[in-house]
């Protein structure tokens, strides 16, 4: 059925046939030094922004393209068009031939189609993107939900982002693989005002999944939707009467779940391939050595079912993995696309990912997260006398090459004797990824990914991502506010 649902979107309707991609793949093959490869997508994207009761963006949009690529060495030759037919695939590999110098090898290309699914496969050739009103109502009703929650609400915003894209690779390396990727989001941004203080409150929730999933959702016994909403609300009212701690160093707890992304920004990154290959990550010479705490197992992994980082195949056609990045404090592995793993000796790990059939791939993060430890979350707070508790992080700056970064927080409280306190404010965090692994003393076994809200921008492309962690604890942290 996947099979039936890709050749339709991607060939049979732009009079596409497999024997044309075998021949034009066939010209684009010079020697075995040289991967060339066709990319194929079709994106359907609706988009829903409801701002204080007015619908402030309504609109659905249908995006096709391909692209044509062919790698030697270090050097890329890449052309695109953002239309599917057989006249406008000749023309992109036309251009490309016209910058490769290297004689063309006659090699009939041995391809065969192989297709995966996610466990729990939804029929997803009947999604319904004609349900406008409804899915309006359902922003207008969780609105008004919030609204009778605290009388002093004076701004919500709602944004639901709802997708479902196909991808076809067919590549030299004797790749004929395609996927189907839904995507739903949910976004919440709440503002509460009492005694002229303001409170901000920020929440949102979705994964690799359809929008009657997002729907059928339940978490602690409600709704997805509402509980992602009461949240919101519930981050505006502790912000409202949040106070400003004093500055310092201090120990830190990070939460489980979203507070993953400070690993995701100051340590991830620096793990991706090219930034290895162009020595400008800290982490580029230190393969097999201690980078953090015995107590740290780091991974990334496109396997897990649902979240928004998760995928059967990479952007070049990669089954996708379970990689362990760093297992025991010690650094094991990096992540790699075809290009960058080729040049230095590895193998891909299913990591190469593009925002659109109009970029190039490179290698980026798909879930990646923190394993469980072995303490109850309560032996954290109870082990620090003055320190701080982080539920979110808003957002933050990183320096791939010293891992020094800047996180913002969203939501945290005071420790005071072993015990959670009064909510904080304008407060950031400040530190390296080497630095901060290392000074982990404890991990508890409360691992959790996020609601399913992460985007990660790297050269002006943004892919979806998953973070998640356990509650952990960081001996000593250097923490900014205005006190």
């Amino acid at each position: 059925m996947l099979k039936n649902i890709i050749y339709e979107s991607i060939l049979f309707k732009n009079k596409i046939s497999e024997n044309n991609l075998f021949d034009i793949l066939s010209d684009l093959y010079f020697n075995n030094n040289i991967y060339s490869e066709i990319y194929f997508q079709n994106l359907v994207l609706e988009n829903f922004y409801l701002e204080n009761r007015i619908l402030k963006n309504n609109f659905l949009k249908n995006i096709s393209g391909l692209s044509v690529r062919i790698v030697d060495h270090e050097k890329t030759y890449f052309s695109y068009s953002n239309e599917i037919s057989l006249n406008s695939l000749i023309k992109c590999v036309n251009k490309v031939k016209l910058f490769c110098l290297n004689k063309i090898i006659n090699k009939k290309i041995n391809l065969n189609f192989y297709n995966y699914l996610f466990n729990n496969y939804e029929n997803f050739s009947s999604i319904n993107f004609n349900l406008n009103k409804s899915k309006i109502d359902l922003l207008l009703y969780l609105d008004n939900f919030i609204r009778k929650k605290n009388l002093f609400v004076n701004y919500v915003g709602i944004n639901l982002v709802n997708s479902y894209e196909i991808i076809l690779i067919v590549s030299s390396d004797d790749i004929f693989i395609g996927d189907v990727r839904p995507l739903v989001n949910i976004f919440f941004k709440v503002q509460v005002e009492k005694n002229y203080n303001k409170g901000i409150g920020i929440c949102s929730g979705g994964g690799r999944y359809s929008y009657e999933n997002l729907l059928n959702k339940i978490v602690n016994g409600v709704s997805f939707v509402e509980y992602l909403a009461s949240e919101s609300l519930r981050i505006a009212e502790n912000n409202l009467n949040a106070i400003v701690p004093s500055a310092g160093s201090m120990p830190v707890v990070l939460g489980s779940g979203s507070p993953g992304v400070l690993f995701h920004e100051a340590v991830g990154h620096g793990l991706e391939g090219d930034f290895i290959r162009k020595k400008s990550s800290i982490y580029s010479e230190l393969l097999n050595k201690k980078v953090a705490s015995s107590l740290c197992t780091v991974v990334d992994d496109g396997t897990v079912y649902g979240l928004r980082g998760s995928l059967n195949i990479d952007d070049e056609g990669v089954l996708s993995k379970k990689n362990i990045l760093i297992e025991n404090g010690i650094l094991k592995s990096f992540m790699f696309d075809k290009l960058n793993s080729k040049l230095l000796g590895f193998n891909s790990t299913g990591n190469s990912r593009r925002e659109s059939y109009a970029h190039l791939p490179l290698p980026r993060m798909t879930n990646t997260y923190l394993l469980s430890g072995k303490n109850n979350f309560n032996d954290l707070i109870n082990s620090i006398d003055y320190g701080l508790y982080i539920v979110s992080l808003l957002g933050g700056q990183v320096d791939i090459t010293s891992g020094k970064f800047v996180f913002t927080v969203l939501e945290g409280y005071l420790i005071k004797n072993g015990l959670i306190s009064k909510p904080i404010k304008n407060v950031t965090l400040i530190g390296s990824g080497i630095n901060v692994m290392n000074n982990i003393t404890m991990v508890a076994n409360d691992l959790k990914f996020d609601y399913g809200s992460g985007t990660c921008g790297k050269d002006n492309q943004n892919i979806p991502v998953g973070i998640g962690q356990p509650s952990l604890k960081i001996s000593s942290m250097i923490v900014g506010g205005i006190n």
